[in-house]
């Protein structure tokens, strides 16, 4: 292995550093509360200097339970992250100009170091934001703690909680995908010396295409019997036989103990149907099974007594279902079908 990266290495490692530039002007964090009382959100962005969003509001409702009044004060990593995104940005334009594999080494090994550190960091301030509550609060829950999730969601008392980069997030772990698919083009570029250089660099964008998309895929949860609260009518999820779910492009989930409050949740035009990739229903035969809306078919019988009056069983096939209506004399439909008898 040649101790030089190649100019095209150079570029991209250059361009990578630069783009952190975009913290500065853009969030890099977000925390997303949803509850009946807030259908629309509420938001708290964090900067790598400061807070923005609905930070006040979300002061007056933590103040019932005991949690700390949150204040850019409360953070002392503000006041140095911009010389730490600072000293990346320069170590990462030494690396392209000095083209040094040892440096880029470095570079990859402090971008994770220093992406491990800020998480913990962030889970330390929210395990003490969470658990350190005043014993004086109105509403005191003995046991309970109100830690937000570090990454994906939680739910919180009413409140379902969200916690994922927000665009200057996205921009780093981007820049950070970006340097390390330069260093895996130069270490496959010398294992393959007999393919053509134009193929290997051809790599980078294809690594970070894939590396990017698998971190965004999103898959049905299975039901938390007893916790778990449909969307639509706020009742908790408790039957194993019935529930559907419906997952966005973004990876949020919607959680329905029956299929008419998914049908009335897709009605109410909440989400546009460009956003939602999966619409999901669980299998009347076998727990948590989540089936395809638009593959399976329905019994439609008073007999089967669903929990918000829908009367409909899914089943993986026409056959399924047929052979299970033998003795319920009901209706075998399908999506579009029963979408529109619930109207």
């Amino acid at each position: 292995m040649t101790n030089k990266l190649s100019v095209t290495s150079r570029i991209l490692v250059a361009f990578a550093s630069g783009a952190l530039i975009a913290v500065f002007f853009l969030p890099a964090w977000r925390i997303d509360l949803f509850a009946p009382q807030y259908p629309e959100g509420l938001t708290m962005n964090i900067w790598i200097n400061g807070l923005s969003g609905d930070v006040d509001v979300i002061n007056g409702l933590n103040h019932y339970i005991g949690m700390k009044h949150i204040t850019v004060e409360m953070f002392p990593e503000f006041k140095f992250l911009p010389y730490v995104v600072g000293f990346f940005m320069l170590l990462g334009l030494t690396v392209a100009v000095t083209g040094s594999r040892k440096f880029l080494l470095v570079y990859l090994g402090l971008t994770v170091l220093g992406g491990a550190l800020a998480m913990y960091d962030f889970y330390k301030w929210g395990y003490d934001y969470g658990h350190n509550l005043d014993p004086t609060a109105p509403i005191q829950v003995p046991g309970l703690s109100y830690q937000p999730p570090l990454f994906g969601h939680k739910r919180l008392l009413n409140f379902d909680a969200y916690s994922f980069p927000d665009v200057g997030g996205w921009v780093v772990i981007a820049a950070a995908m970006l340097a390390f698919g330069v260093w895996f083009a130069e270490w496959y570029h010398q294992r393959k010396a007999a393919r053509k250089t134009k193929n290997t660099i051809l790599a980078v964008p294809v690594i970070f295409a894939l590396l990017f998309l698998s971190s965004c895929s999103a898959q049905p949860e299975p039901f938390k019997y007893g916790s778990d609260i449909c969307h639509t009518c706020k009742m908790g999820i408790i039957d194993p036989k019935f529930g559907s779910e419906i997952i966005t492009k973004k990876g949020k989930v919607y959680k329905f103990d029956d299929v008419i409050c998914m049908n009335r949740f897709i009605k109410s035009g909440t989400l546009e149907e460009k956003d939602i990739k999966q619409t999901v229903v669980i299998n009347f035969e076998k727990q948590n099974d989540f089936l395809d809306v638009h593959k399976l078919f329905f019994v439609v019988a008073a007999e089967v007594r669903s929990p918000m009056g829908s009367n409909a069983a899914a089943f993986v096939s026409k056959e399924a279902a047929e052979k299970f209506n033998q003795t319920k004399k009901g209706l075998v439909l399908n999506w579009q079908e029963l979408s529109v008898k619930l109207d």
